[in-house]
């Protein structure tokens, strides 16, 4: 008569429980450090709190008035513009830097090593640096474009609103181009090169070996991409604050920025996490559409 396998070698043995427990303290650090600071969210959005005062429940009366507030809506508009102007800019200059560094050059590693330097300098101090080049006076671009001659006085990058608009947005295509190149570069050199050199043999041009080689074989690692493209871009926070704090007149501000403003500055901590949770319904829609996209049968 065999003797029992004793229960706690029945448990090493059980793939189920060994993956429980290798998984739980990734899950205790995500509830944590993210389960409970969005319920707590959620939560305040439906209360009136105050810094240093409880607040009371009081259902949809915070979101119901930032439908009346114009300044919550030119933050959702200037929120969208600024995600989709920069995303598309920087996904199509990432893809061309991609498409350069896949090819062989001399110091390649060292080039590699160069594109990565925007997006390995801190936030802030990148947002420094683009407050000096705006700078009214002292602007190093303005300076330059007049010892060009293109222009006659200095340009008030951060004075005007359209020019805010388009100086933010430079600033984070400036910042984000390396995080697409490299991770599309690194997309790039799965592609076998025998694909490539089958198509050759068909008479295919460059653009079509682009077309009917690169795009399909990159398309999930594109969906991937574009995805915390646009979460990181949509919940931008340091480069506008530390560049314009939402000026001028409100101009540059984001959702994430306004929620800042009016749940720690201004102390509407109940205001300020509906704004930061109406962000959610956005965020949502983009995953959905990458998911989407990476199911489809046509790119796999």
């Amino acid at each position: 008569m065999t003797s029992p396998v004793p229960a706690w070698d029945r448990l090493r043995d059980n793939t189920t429980f060994l993956t429980l427990v290798f998984m739980a303290p990734a899950g205790l650090l995500l509830l944590v450090f993210l389960t409970y600071p969005l319920g707590l969210g959620i939560w305040l959005g439906f209360t009136d709190t105050r810094i240093g005062r409880p607040g009371i429940f009081i259902g949809l009366e915070n979101y119901i008035s930032l439908l009346g507030d114009s300044i919550f809506l030119k933050s959702v508009f200037n929120t969208i513009l600024y995600t989709s102007v920069a995303t598309v800019i920087k996904f199509a200059l990432g893809l061309w830097l991609a498409l350069l560094l896949n090819r062989r050059m001399p110091f390649q590693a060292f080039i590699r090593a160069i594109v990565l330097l925007p997006y390995i300098v801190p936030t802030v101090l990148s947002a420094i640096a683009f407050w000096w080049i705006y700078d009214s006076q002292f602007s190093i671009l303005s300076w330059m474009l007049t010892k060009a001659g293109l222009i006659h006085q200095y340009i008030d990058f951060l004075g005007n609103e359209n020019n805010a608009r388009a100086a933010v947005i430079a600033a984070n295509i400036w910042r984000g181009i390396p995080f697409v190149a490299i991770c599309l570069l690194a997309g790039l050199q799965t592609i076998s090169p025998s694909l490539y050199e089958a198509a050759s043999l068909d008479g295919a041009n460059s653009w079509q070996r682009f077309r009917f080689v690169t795009v399909p074989n990159l398309m999930p690692v594109l969906s991937i991409v574009l995805t915390f493209s646009i979460l990181f871009t949509f919940t931008d926070f340091q480069l506008i604050y530390a560049i314009t704090r939402g000026g001028p007149n409100n101009a540059t501000h984001l959702m994430a920025t306004l929620a800042f403003q009016r749940g720690i500055n201004g102390g509407l901590l109940g205001e300020g996490a509906a704004i930061a949770i109406a962000m959610v319904p956005f965020l949502i829609l983009s995953t959905a559409i990458s998911y989407i996209a990476l199911q489809r049968k046509k790119w796999q």
